[in-house]
């Protein structure tokens, strides 16, 4: 198993050593809270418009799609779901505070940039091989990550999937979060800080 696959196959559980020390070492304040939260619906709306135009695809363990989508989202950045889960992290990092926020912050943008990084380069291949030149086009006029301000308009009419279609294929990833961020407030209330914080 290559790396590229490794990364891949696993995506869902190799943020879990990265999500215990930011738990081990929170220190919530008010501010950082606010602000972290803040962030992680940033990511999450990115997400959420992601998984409106691809569906319930992206939760695959296979790599390749049947269809190309290259409209909303997608029309501004390649892979809005990492984009989406980047800035999560990035939220939860701040939302985490603790004496190490900073550098955790730095810490999820290099290792999930390095992790995205292999993914990405393995779903392109196989996008490639899929799509050809179309696939080639598309990556040729929207960025892998950092997202283009106009919208690419090649599938204008590719239409999105109702809400509640979103929600349930997004639903493990809010119950992750909405988990995540229930420790941090318990862990702060009843150890860090059980006079109130």
């Amino acid at each position: 198993m290559t790396l590229r696959n490794f990364f891949f196959r696993y995506r869902g559980i190799t943020p879990l050593p990265f999500v215990l020390i930011l738990l081990i070492q929170s220190d919530l304040t008010k501010i950082g809270v606010i602000a972290g939260l803040m962030v992680v619906a940033l990511g999450e709306s990115i997400r959420l418009a992601g998984v409106r135009r691809a569906g319930g695809n992206t939760r695959t363990r296979k790599v390749g799609a049947k269809k190309l989508c290259t409209a909303g989202i997608f029309s501004h950045v390649r892979n809005p779901l990492y984009l989406g889960n980047l800035i999560i992290y990035i939220g939860f990092a701040l939302m985490s505070g603790g004496p190490w926020v900073t550098y955790l912050m730095i810490i999820a943008l290099v290792y999930f940039i390095v992790q995205y990084g292999f993914i990405i380069a393995l779903e392109e291949a196989k996008l490639t091989e899929l799509f050809g030149d179309e696939y080639r086009e598309y990556t040729n006029n929207v960025p892998r990550l950092l997202p283009r301000l106009t919208p690419w308009q090649k599938d204008p009419d590719h239409t999105p999937k109702k809400w509640s279609k979103v929600f349930k294929a997004e639903k493990s990833t809010l119950l992750n979060q909405t988990v995540f961020t229930l420790l941090l407030v318990f862990k702060e209330i009843f150890i860090n800080n059980p006079n109130g914080f």
